[in-house]
């Protein structure tokens, strides 16, 4: 009898996100789910900043039937990959590479994860998960107008460490 060390898929918890009703639950829900990983898909979908370099639409790849939890990479592990196919990321990939390398990893992850990271490619994220709005992710990751956190006294946090001093 071991813990249940299943942790929640980003198309999971999304989902999930899109079915609660009030603002405050969803704000709430995200908090407790949040990492790096999370932070950055949403980023990526609704920073007008962050711009994909690569086609908008659909993507010719196949997917991966296996059952969840079984044969499948993890968007939250991917997730550090993603510099790849964001303008000013990796430059020194032609674009040919670059879309054979996204292709790869939507082939790797569960088809929910695969639809969840194409829909951040085409900044819908808040169209394939209703209620999934700028408004409530930036209130979840303590974000301000430019997607960029901010300690509570209005200061961005500064992180330990020589280079902070």
């Amino acid at each position: 009898m071991g813990i249940d060390t299943y942790t929640l898929g980003f198309a999971e918890i999304l989902t999930k996100v899109s079915k609660i009703k009030s603002k405050k639950e969803k704000v709430t829900f995200l908090r407790k789910y949040q990492t790096d990983a999370l932070r950055m898909i949403c980023k990526a979908s609704f920073d007008p900043e962050i711009i994909w370099e690569l086609p908008e639409g659909d993507v010719p790849y196949k997917q991966n039937d296996a059952p969840e939890g079984t044969e499948h990479t993890i968007l939250a592990h991917e997730a550090r990959k993603l510099y790849n196919f964001i303008r000013g990321g990796n430059s020194i990939i032609n674009q040919n590479k670059r879309e054979m390398m996204f292709v790869q990893m939507l082939e790797g992850l569960h088809k929910d994860e695969a639809e969840l990271l194409i829909a951040a490619k085409d900044k819908i994220l808040h169209q394939k998960y209703k209620g999934l709005s700028d408004n409530v992710v930036k209130e979840a990751f303590d974000w301000d107008d430019d997607y960029r956190r901010f300690d509570v006294d209005g200061r961005y946090p500064q992180a330990k460490g020589s280079a902070a001093g």
